[in-house]
């Protein structure tokens, strides 16, 4: 910890958060929580999706 602090110390550019930067030298970042994972893959599958209705759309359009 003491290590930590003197690198926080030393630091030219002093970060914003000191609790961040403290976690971030420690490794004591959470681990990725499932429920985050679950929300990711959702993410990427609407923008899939998106991506798909907007290439009907275009189509759609080029008929008419």
């Amino acid at each position: 910890l003491f290590a930590v602090l003197v690198a926080l110390y030393e630091e030219p550019e002093k970060p914003d958060s000191a609790l961040d930067f403290l976690k971030h030298h420690l490794g004591a970042s959470a681990p990725e929580n499932p429920e985050i994972e679950a929300l990711r893959l959702e993410v990427a599958e609407m923008k899939e999706k998106y991506e798909a209705v907007l290439e009907e759309n275009i189509k759609l359009k080029n008929k008419v």
